[in-house]
């Protein structure tokens, strides 16, 4: 068992600090090998489809060839993880903490739309990969011209974080959804619910089947998503501009005027 100074399993194997195998022929694979031809066979074919034996296959290797290098399919997945974030983008250097925030937000939706299967990885903990870890310095390095306290700056970095992750996996269950009943999300649910929505016991909702919110071909149009997801977006940075202005009031920055 490894003691307290050595680093957990997942986190030497992102960094590239496990040991290598030491018996057998020399490896003709390396990790990062193996975890590009695993996103790539997600992007071609889903995150259903990845496999060790499905990856290997598309290496031209054996199974096993794999797993001297990783361990399990669940290693895998944390290193796609990783990986299939990218670099973050390179924040304007005369720019302010709003519309740096914004452009972090703005390209991991990016990924997520580059990587549809990006939203279906399980979160097992906080960012400790090489490319989760720089995404993080990106979006704290966006904050640093504040003087909030650094603790507060990682809980509005996490607090976006879970919004923007919360978006693009409702977003992605409602894709699906959308695939297998698209009336379900066209005028046929305006019209459900004005059949069922009984004024006297709610109000507020009936107000808003009235005013014809639900009423549109399709609750999925892309251009809708976008402008719902800009719109919780402009509504989280509000807040944290009223925070700021608390806090901090030389560092607050109001939403550009559309």
């Amino acid at each position: 068992m490894a003691d307290d100074t050595d680093l957990p399993e997942e986190v030497a194997l992102l960094w590239g600090l496990r040991e290598a195998p030491r018996k057998g022929p020399k490896p003709t694979l390396t990790v990062a090998d193996i975890t590009r031809a695993a996103v790539a066979v997600a992007d071609a074919e889903g995150l259903a489809a990845v496999s060790m034996s499905r990856v290997a296959a598309e290496l031209g290797n054996s199974t096993m060839a794999l797993y001297r290098h990783v361990r399990s399919k669940d290693e895998l997945l944390v290193l796609m993880a990783d990986v299939a974030l990218g670099d973050p983008p390179d924040l304007p250097a005369d720019g302010d903490w709003r519309s740096g925030l914004t452009l972090w937000t703005h390209s991991i939706v990016a990924v997520a739309k580059h990587h549809p299967w990006f939203a279906r990885l399980p979160i097992t903990g906080p960012p400790i990969g090489p490319k989760n870890l720089a995404w993080f310095e990106s979006a704290l390095t966006a904050l640093s011209g504040t003087s909030i306290e650094e603790g507060e700056k990682v809980g509005i970095v996490m607090s976006l974080l879970t919004y923007v992750h919360g978006q693009i996996r409702l977003g992605s269950e409602l894709a699906a959804g959308y695939a297998e009943n698209p009336d379900a999300f066209s005028r046929q649910y305006a019209a459900a619910l004005a059949r069922v929505v009984d004024p006297r016991r709610m109000p507020a909702l009936s107000r808003v089947v009235a005013a014809g919110v639900f009423d549109v071909d399709s609750l999925l149009d892309d251009q809708d998503v976008d402008a719902e997801f800009d719109f919780g977006l402009v509504l989280f940075l509000d807040g944290v501009s009223g925070y700021l202005a608390a806090h901090d009031p030389s560092s607050a920055v109001s939403a550009p005027t559309p």
